[in-house]
């Protein structure tokens, strides 16, 4: 019988498990909102020098169009500080300008949950004309402290629509019609994934690569990509809202460092045409809901180069008119990657 040497099995098990970007092509955000149309477009202010607590939460507050006008969760968990990896860029072609201070987000050590781990806030971008957008991006990059122990993961910053501003998140279940979300997590070795409140008509929970969690959060392709600490990393998050209402042709996309991780179609983001892209969801935690997600020591991540784009059309693609389906928790692997422990190899596999 064949005995696999050690070292030719964990090869084998990295090639086989770590997803590969090689031959896909890097696509900058600027291509892609040129793509969709999306012609209107928005760049988060960012002081000059670094900030404390108090004067970040007055700059976000009177520059990032803060929905209830305020953070909503934990502002002092925020600052402005200096660029802890300033010689470890994300490898993207896109453009953005990467010096100055950052924003930070602190998670005190057994935290978990919004309330009390890193913070939470919504964005209101409206248009000068009245006009509403039904296709948005967000573009930007976060780091993780060097060594950052992921535990079972946490939440990272998307994109909300609809007015209901308290729902489509924390277990409150999506119906579609007065809000949605789409969020990102990291998972246990830095797995990334989209997490979704969207609704699931036509039987979505029984597809590969999507996770219906028990408490209503869609886990989507999760570790189709990998977050990697110390350094930075871009994220560029397409939402297409379906059109109609009724129809499941909404579509989500994921760009990892400028490369495409997911491409999801034949969702229903909304099941009301009264929802439509309202802007940058900041919601950033570990948890989970339970003590066995808390961080055990204080940690930090670290954002910068926030951008918008959005536009008037939406999705164009065909769908399945929506069927009522019971919603039914999945918790199979579908595409997740177990090799994402070694995550920090994926630097070499971009190169």
């Amino acid at each position: 019988m064949f005995r696999c040497p050690p070292a030719l099995c964990f090869l084998y098990t990295l090639l086989a498990t770590a997803p590969v970007y090689v031959a896909s092509q890097q696509t900058a955000v600027e291509r892609i909102a040129s793509a969709y149309g999306l012609t209107t477009s928005t760049t988060f202010p960012f002081p000059s020098a670094t900030q404390s607590s108090t004067d970040t939460e007055a700059l976000l507050v009177g520059q990032w169009s803060l929905g209830k006008g305020r953070v909503q969760d934990s502002p002092g968990n925020l600052a402005f500080v200096s660029d802890p990896f300033p010689n470890k860029p994300a490898p993207s072609s896109s453009k953005a300008n990467s010096t100055g201070p950052v924003l930070q987000a602190t998670y005190n050590a057994g935290s978990f949950g919004s309330a009390d781990s890193g913070s939470q806030w919504y964005n209101l971008w409206n248009t000068t004309d009245g006009s509403t957008f039904q296709t948005m991006v967000v573009s930007y990059e976060v780091a993780f402290d060097e060594g950052f122990d992921w535990v079972k993961g946490g939440k990272l910053p998307g994109l909300r629509g609809g007015l209901n501003s308290t729902g489509c998140s924390g277990g409150h279940a999506s119906n579609g019609k007065d809000c949605f979300s789409t969020r990102l997590m990291w998972r246990k070795n830095g797995a990334g994934e989209i997490y979704a409140y969207i609704p699931t008509p036509n039987n979505l929970c029984s597809q590969e690569g999507i996770n219906c969690n028990s408490d209503f959060g869609i886990s989507v392709q999760r570790g189709s990509f990998g977050f990697v600490s110390g350094q930075w990393n871009r994220i560029t998050l397409l939402v297409r809202l379906n059109d109609p209402p009724n129809v499941a042709n909404g579509n989500v996309q994921l760009y990892f460092n400028d490369f495409k991780a997911v491409d999801q179609q034949n969702l229903q983001i909304r099941s009301s045409s009264s929802v439509t892209a309202n802007g940058f969801y900041f919601s950033t935690f570990f948890g989970g809901s339970d003590d066995s997600w808390a961080t055990p020591n204080t940690v930090h991540t670290f954002y910068r180069n926030i951008r918008l784009w959005g536009g008037s059309a939406p999705s164009n693609l065909t769908g399945q008119v929506v069927s009522a389906a019971g919603r039914t928790a999945t918790f199979g692997l579908g595409t997740q990657l177990l090799g994402l422990a070694l995550g920090g190899v994926m630097t070499a596999l971009w190169l």
